[in-house]
């Protein structure tokens, strides 16, 4: 037991010790953090306005241009894997820039964005339809209906599910090592690279993953919680 101990002891040190290596998962956790926060505000952006988009008809009911290209963009998103899309970011689209922080920024938050723009489509359809009829005989505008009185009661709907893929978006961010970032896992594969010491290295950064993600699962709790008392109000 004594030496199990000591040598779990001396794989702990050489993974975060030596080196001041500890630094180095603070900066791998605040690059991984970076990225997964304005990736999440940038989707929300583009979801909604693709949800907007996706369910745009003409005065006769009809679909609209704009709703075939947001259904479009849905597909094709939810349709490819994100590494694939994040290197033809890098390579391709972005291939003259070298911020890899931007491109990744941009990569997820386009991912995010399909995915958002359906949370985001449910909420406003859970919203019931005299909302806007209601909007409608006080002299509003469709547009105005849906900016005053749909979207903050949606907004309302959908934050829990919104809140879980933020949690998604930070676990998927761990592919970003592909445009070299250290990001927390690649910051983890670099100690394993460099003390030929896998254990610590990659259980380390898990054990920090589980701790953010569990932190913002709990917040997420209390938030839903809060959410439910106000319905009752």
């Amino acid at each position: 037991m004594q030496e199990w101990m000591a040598d779990v002891a001396y794989k702990f040190r050489i993974a975060f010790i030596d080196g001041d290596r500890w630094k180095l998962y603070l900066q791998g956790l605040g690059v991984t953090i970076q990225i997964a926060v304005f990736a999440a505000i940038l989707g929300v952006v583009i979801g909604t306005v693709i949800a907007l988009m996706k369910m745009s008809t003409t005065r006769t009911g009809k679909r609209t241009i704009f709703s075939y290209l947001a259904q479009a963009y849905i597909d094709i998103i939810r349709g490819t894997p994100s590494v694939l899309q994040l290197l033809i970011m890098w390579f391709i689209v972005m291939s003259s820039s070298k911020n890899g922080v931007l491109v990744a920024v941009l990569t997820f938050g386009i991912n995010s964005g399909a995915y958002v723009s359906e949370i985001m489509r449910a909420g406003i359809q859970a919203v019931d339809h005299g909302q806007m009829e209601a909007g409608r005989s006080l002299g509003l505008s469709k547009a105005q209906t849906m900016r005053y009185i749909i979207l903050p009661q949606a907004i309302k709907n959908v934050l829990p599910p919104i809140g879980n893929e933020f949690i998604v978006l930070l676990k998927e961010t761990a592919i970003v090592g592909y445009v070299s970032l250290s990001d927390l896992t690649r910051v983890a594969s670099q100690v394993t690279s460099r003390t030929y010491e896998a254990f610590m290295p990659l259980i380390g950064a898990a054990v920090i993953y589980f701790i953010i993600i569990k932190i913002l699962s709990k917040l997420l709790e209390r938030l839903e919680r809060r959410l439910r008392k106000g319905d009752h109000r």
